[in-house]
């Protein structure tokens, strides 16, 4: 009897829901301090997650939730950038 595999889950900073991970968004900060959109999953650094939908990008650069998530300072550009690189995926 095959052994089930086990969906990996993570949770939307900006709407808290848990989705599986291949259906969210990766938001990276690398080392450098630079952060960015990871469309592979797979950049080094620290990642959040954030659920594929216009309204949750929308959320996270409302309320700021990257300064919370990253504990640091983060600029309006980057949440700018990431707005506009999820619009041009879509």
């Amino acid at each position: 009897m095959p052994k089930e595999r086990k969906i990996p889950l993570r949770m939307c900073i900006a709407c808290r829901e848990l989705k599986p991970k291949r259906d969210m968004l990766r938001v990276v900060k690398n080392a450098a301090g630079e952060i960015r959109l990871d469309f592979s999953g797979k950049l080094p650094g620290r990642g959040a997650y954030l659920c594929d939908s216009a309204d949750c990008v929308k959320k996270l650069r409302k309320a700021r939730l990257l300064n919370r998530t990253f504990s640091c300072e983060v600029s309006e550009d980057v949440y700018a950038r990431i707005e506009e690189e999820f619009l041009a995926k879509q």
